[in-house]
């Protein structure tokens, strides 16, 4: 049985935290072989820890979602403002001992729920080439590619992905 909730408790972003931690080292990893910096891919998406994503999810518009599986710890996943017509999807990530249960689906269900309480007409999401499971998932929800909404350093900038779909 899969549960999605929002997280609220201290333990709660520490877990959350374990997970992005989890998604960071997957993310060098993989870009290692594609000429990715580790450094700039840490710096730019993976530096925070449990009181930061508390301080930037725990309140106001922004939001983060922890997924159990019979109660435990399973995934993750996030959401922010961005701009004044945008929300983008942060921090997805489904531990690999809980993959292929339907786990990323029901988060991402849940963050266009929450989405569309905001009133912002579109979604946004900025991934990476070789994070193929994301790249699918998110084609799989109505995603397509677009320009880039922000910048990035030239050193990472041959494997970014820049995704929208309208709310």
């Amino acid at each position: 049985m899969i549960s999605v909730s929002r997280a609220a408790s201290r333990q709660d972003f520490v877990i959350a935290a374990g997970f992005c931690e989890a998604l960071g080292a997957l993310d060098v990893e993989l870009g290692r072989d594609h000429g990715v910096p580790a450094e700039i891919v840490m710096a730019l998406f993976h530096g925070e820890n449990h009181e930061s994503l508390a301080r930037k999810y725990g309140a106001g518009e922004a939001v983060m979602f922890l997924a159990r599986w019979q109660g435990a710890p399973a995934g993750c996943i996030a959401l922010a403002p961005f701009r004044t017509d945008a929300m983008e999807i942060h921090k997805l990530y489904v531990d690999p001992a809980f993959r292929g249960r339907g786990i990323g689906n029901l988060l991402m269900q849940r963050i266009f729920g929450e989405a569309r309480k905001s009133g912002r007409p579109t979604m946004l999401v900025n991934t990476a080439s070789y994070l193929k499971s994301a790249v699918c998932l998110y084609e799989a929800f109505g995603f397509t590619h677009c320009p880039p909404f922000r910048s990035v350093p030239a050193e990472i900038s041959h494997t970014e992905v820049f995704m929208s779909r309208p709310l």
